[in-house]
C-alpha cells in the first residue's frame, strides 16, 4: 500500500459503500462520493453530491408527533457516465455497463491523495466474449470550487463495432443514505428546468423545496480519439428532473477512445455571478480540457500538502491512514470554505449521518488547522457568530440570558437536535435528549481563545470573539444556582460529551447535576472572558459594554462564580463524572462482551433489553477524561487551585484507569482521548491506541457507520494526537511550547507550524530534535522546550538532544 494512496485490488459490493465514502473527492464547495459513474443508489451504491451549507426542512408524522428534520441535501448526481454496444443482437439492445453483470479479469482502484484523485483500471468479459479495458479518473477540482471532471479511456480489446455513450444529469434523487432515517420525508428537491446547451453541453436546474436554494449544474461532454476530437453522433434525453446526452461511437479493435465529462454547479448564493444557471452555463463551456484542469487542480493540492502534510516513520499504512484524514479533512473544510458562511458538519461532506449537522466536533478539528490555516478557523468561527442572535432566542426561551449555542446546528443556528430517534436493535422510537449537551457552548468558547493564543488575532477578538465569550458567559452565569449549604454553585439539569447519561434512573425529569467536565469548562472559560475583556482594549470595552450592558458587577460575578463552582468527588478523591454517579450501579462488561460481543452502543442493546444504561456506570465517552485532552497538567493544576480544590498528579493516572474500565468507547471520539490521556504514562499504549484509531473509518470499526459519512472529528482528532499529545506542543503564557514524548516504535515526526504569522519547521527524531524558522519569527520570543525557555528567531536552526540523565533538552 502506498503512503500516499489509498487502493483497493477487487470489486466487492458488500464493501462498496464504505469505499464510496472513504473515496469521496470534494474542495469545501461540494463533495461527492466515490461511487463508481455507472452506478445507481440502491443496496450496493450510494452516488451522494453535498454542498457546504446546503440544508433543507421537511417534516414528517413520527410517533403520533409532528418532527420538523433539517438536513445536508443530495443534490443532482453528475457522475452519471455509462456505456452499451449498440446493439447484442438485431433485435436486442446491448446492455449498459455493470460489473456485477461481467467477468471482472482486472480491477483497482486508487485514490491518489496527493493529487486528490480517483482512478479505476479495469477490464472485463461481457457474456458475449468481448473483453474491454476501461480506465478512469476523477477530480472535484480544488483551484475552481465550482468544476468538477471525469476522464474515460476505453480500448476494445478483442472486437469491433458501435457503442453509446450516456452522459446524464439526475435530478431525481432523494435523501436515502442512511437506513434508520428512511421513515422521515426524504423529498428535497423541485425541478426547474432542463436543456441542452449548445451542441456539446446539458444543464439541469433544481431548487430545495422550503429553503429555496437554487443549484444548476452543467455538464460538457466531448470524445477524443488520440489527440482528435471526434464529431460523434448525439442525442439528447429528457425526463422530469433527468437530462442526457447519448453519443454513438464507431469503435475499432485495440484502439482506444478517450470520453471527457466536465460539470460545473453553482447555487443562487454564490457570490460574483448574476445567476446560477448563467454561471453554470459560462464555466462548463470555457472550462479546459480533463488534463488542463488536473494541472490546476494538481498545483493547488501542492499548495495544501506543503502547509499540512505531517510525516511519521511507523509503517506504511499508519502514514497512508494519517494522510487520509487530512486529505478528507481539507475536502470538507478548505480555503475555498473562507467565503462560505458554514460550519463543520461532524460527519463531512461525505454521507448524510446526522443529517450534515454541526456539533462540537470542531473542537477537535480546529488545532489542526490553527497552526496551518488559521484563516479557515477564522471564518468557520464567524459560522457561530452569525448565528450568536440565534443563541441568544435559545437561552432567552430557555429562561436564561446570555446565549446558548445549539447541540446541533444546521442553516439557522436554531436547535436541530431530534426529539426522538430510532434504536434500529429494538425498532422503537426514543425520546432523545441531547440538547441538554450544554457542553458545545464551552467547546465554542474554547475554540475562540485557542484561535486567539496561536494567532494573537486581536481584531477577531474585539470585533467577534469576544462578545461571544461574553454571550456565552452570561448563560453560564444565569445558569448556576447558589447552593448555600456547599457554599459553592451548581449547574443542574444538563448531559455531558458521554451522551449514554441524561437522566437519574431515579428521577423522570431529564438531565444530570453537576457533571465535572461542564463545571470545570464553565469555569476556565468564565476566566478567558474575563481576559479578553481586558485584552480587547478601552474603546472596544466600551463600545461592547454599552451594546451588551455589561458592567463591573456581572463581571465581579463571574470572577465568582468561576472560583466557587461545585465539583463532585468520589471518596478516594477521583473526580465523580456527575453529581450521584456513586450510586448507579457497576455494569456486567464481560457477560455483555459474551453475550453480544460488540457493545459499543451499550444505550441500544439495554433499551432493546427493556432496560437503561442511565442505571449504571457505563459511558460511551469518559467525558472526565477530555478534560485531560483538553488541559495540561499543568494548565489543570492552575484550574483547580483557581476553585480551591487540591491537585495531586499522582489523581491523574488513577482517575484514568477508573474510567477506562468504565467506558465502552462507543464513539469515534473515545478512542482518541484515551491514547491522549495516556501518552505519558503509559506510551506503547497509547501508540496501540492510536493505531486502532487510525483504523476507526478505513475499516469501518463500528459496523456500518462510515458508509454513511466520515467522522471528521476523529479524522482530525488522530492528527491533533500526534501534534499536540506525541509533540507536546501548545501555547503557554503567550509562548510556543513543545514537550516531545514520541512513542518507542514511532521513530520520527515531521511538520510545518504556523504560530502567528511565521511558518516553523519541526523535525523530531528519536532524541533529537530540529526547529527551522525559515522566513520570520515573532519578535524575540523564544520557545519553550520542556517548560525550559530556548532563544530563537528568524531564520534560527535550533539543534537539541534528549539528556536521559538530566531528563532536558539540550542546544548542541
Amino acid at each position: 500500500m502506498s503512503r500516499g494512496a489509498l487502493e483497493y485490488d477487487d470489486f466487492d459490493p458488500r464493501q462498496e459503500a464504505l469505499r464510496e465514502a472513504l473515496c469521496t473527492l470534494g474542495n469545501g464547495y461540494f463533495a461527492t462520493r466515490g461511487a463508481a459513474e455507472e452506478s445507481e443508489a440502491g443496496e450496493i451504491h450510494y452516488p451522494g453530491t453535498y454542498l457546504a451549507g446546503g440544508f433543507n426542512r421537511l417534516k414528517t408524522e413520527i410517533a403520533g408527533r409532528i418532527i420538523e428534520n433539517e438536513d445536508l441535501v443530495n443534490f443532482p448526481n453528475w457522475l452519471c457516465l455509462s456505456f452499451r454496444h449498440a446493439q447484442d443482437s438485431p433485435r436486442e439492445e446491448g446492455e449498459w455497463f455493470n460489473p456485477l453483470a461481467v467477468e471482472l479479469l482486472h480491477y483497482r482502484q486508487r485514490l491518489d491523495l496527493k493529487r486528490g484523485l480517483l482512478e479505476r483500471d479495469i477490464r472485463f468479459r461481457d457474456r458475449h466474449g468481448r473483453e474491454t479495458t476501461l480506465t478512469t479518473r476523477r477530480l472535484v477540482h480544488m483551484d475552481n470550487p465550482h468544476l468538477a471532471a471525469i476522464e474515460w479511456r476505453l480500448r476494445p480489446e478483442n472486437w469491433s463495432g458501435s457503442i453509446v455513450v450516456r452522459s446524464a444529469l439526475d435530478g431525481r434523487v432523494i435523501n436515502a443514505g442512511v437506513a434508520r432515517y428512511r421513515e422521515l420525508a426524504s423529498t428535497h428537491l423541485s425541478h426547474l428546468s432542463s436543456e441542452p446547451v449548445g451542441q456539446e453541453s446539458i444543464r439541469l436546474n433544481v431548487e430545495t423545496c422550503q429553503s429555496r436554494l437554487r443549484v444548476s449544474e452543467a455538464a460538457r461532454t466531448r470524445v477524443y480519439q488520440g489527440a482528435r476530437l471526434v464529431d460523434a453522433c448525439r442525442r439528447a434525453l429528457q425526463e422530469q428532473g433527468y437530462i442526457a446526452h447519448e453519443l454513438t461511437l464507431d469503435l475499432a479493435q485495440g484502439e482506444g477512445v478517450r470520453i471527457e465529462k466536465v460539470v460545473s454547479l453553482y447555487t443562487s448564493r454564490d457570490s460574483a455571478i448574476s445567476e446560477a444557471a448563467l454561471a453554470a452555463e459560462e464555466a462548463v463551456l470555457e472550462a479546459g480540457d480533463f488534463e488542463a484542469l488536473l494541472s490546476r487542480h494538481v498545483q493547488a493540492w501542492s499548495r495544501l500538502w506543503q502547509r499540512c502534510d505531517v510525516t511519521l516513520k511507523n509503517g506504511e499504512r499508519s502514514q497512508m491512514v494519517l494522510r487520509l484524514h487530512i486529505f478528507h479533512l481539507l475536502q470538507t473544510v478548505s480555503p475555498h470554505s473562507i467565503d462560505l458562511d458554514v460550519g463543520v458538519p461532524a460527519r463531512g461532506l461525505h454521507g448524510e449521518a446526522y443529517r450534515g449537522h454541526i456539533f462540537w466536533d470542531e473542537l477537535f478539528i480546529f488545532p489542526f488547522l490553527n497552526f496551518r490555516i488559521p484563516e479557515i478557523t477564522r471564518a468557520l468561527l464567524q459560522y457561530r457568530y452569525r448565528r450568536l442572535g440565534a443563541a441568544r432566542r435559545l437561552a432567552r426561551e430557555a429562561g436564561y440570558r446570555g446565549a446558548v449555542y445549539p447541540w446541533q446546528s444546521g442553516s439557522s443556528g436554531r436547535e436541530e437536535s431530534q426529539l426522538v430517534h430510532l434504536n434500529p436493535k429494538s425498532g422503537r422510537w426514543v425520546d432523545d435528549n441531547s440538547s441538554l449537551q450544554r457542553h458545545v457552548n464551552a467547546a465554542i468558547a474554547y475554540n475562540v481563545w485557542r484561535y486567539y493564543e496561536v494567532t494573537q488575532d486581536i481584531d477577531f477578538l474585539g470585533f467577534y470573539g469576544a462578545e461571544m465569550l461574553f454571550e456565552i458567559a452570561r448563560f453560564w452565569a444565569s445558569a448556576v444556582t447558589w447552593n448555600a449549604e456547599r457554599g459553592r454553585y451548581d449547574i443542574r439539569g444538563v448531559m455531558g460529551p458521554d451522551e449514554f447519561h441524561d437522566r437519574y434512573p431515579w428521577s423522570d425529569t431529564p438531565g444530570l447535576d453537576n457533571n465535572t467536565y461542564t463545571n470545570l469548562m464553565v469555569a476556565w472559560l468564565l476566566r478567558r472572558a474575563l481576559d479578553a475583556h481586558a485584552l480587547i482594549g478601552a474603546e472596544c470595552r466600551q463600545e461592547l459594554g454599552e451594546a451588551l450592558a455589561l458592567n463591573d458587577a456581572e463581571l465581579s460575578q463571574w470572577d465568582a462564580i468561576s472560583r466557587q463552582l461545585y465539583v463532585p468527588f468520589h471518596a478516594d478523591g477521583i473526580p465523580s463524572q456527575f453529581e450521584g454517579y456513586e450510586r448507579l450501579e457497576e455494569f456486567d462488561w464481560e457477560g455483555y462482551k459474551t453475550r453480544y460481543g460488540d457493545i459499543h452502543r451499550l444505550d441500544r442493546l439495554l433499551e432493546a433489553e427493556g432496560d437503561s444504561v442511565n442505571r449504571y456506570k457505563a459511558s460511551k465517552q469518559a467525558d472526565v477524561l477530555m478534560l485531560f485532552y483538553l488541559f495540561s497538567a499543568d494548565e489543570l493544576a492552575e484550574l483547580f487551585t483557581q476553585l480551591d480544590y487540591a491537585f495531586d498528579l499522582e489523581l491523574l493516572p488513577r482517575t484514568i484507569d477508573y474510567y477506562q474500565h468504565r467506558t465502552s468507547n462507543g464513539s469515534t471520539l473515545s478512542g482518541i482521548v484515551s491514547s491522549w490521556v495516556l501518552s505519558r504514562s503509559d506510551r506503547a499504549r497509547s501508540l496501540a491506541l492510536l493505531e486502532e484509531a487510525l483504523e476507526s473509518d478505513i475499516a469501518d470499526v463500528q459496523g456500518g457507520t462510515t458508509p454513511e459519512g466520515i467522522h471528521l472529528g476523529a479524522m482530525a482528532g488522530t492528527v491533533d494526537l500526534v501534534q499536540r499529545g506525541h509533540a507536546g506542543l501548545e501555547v503557554r503564557d503567550g509562548l510556543l511550547s513543545l514537550n516531545p514524548c514520541l512513542p518507542e516504535p514511532l521513530k520520527q515526526l515531521r511538520l510545518r507550524l504556523r504560530y502567528r504569522g511565521h511558518w516553523l519547521e519541526v523535525e523530531i527524531d528519536g532524541d533529537e530534535m530540529h526547529l527551522h524558522a525559515p522566513e520570520g519569527w515573532c519578535g524575540v520570543e523564544p520557545i519553550m522546550i520542556r517548560g525550559q525557555q530556548h532563544t530563537f528567531g528568524a531564520g534560527h536552526r535550533l539543534r537539541l538532544r534528549f539528556d536521559h540523565d538530566q531528563a532536558r533538552w539540550e542546544a548542541f
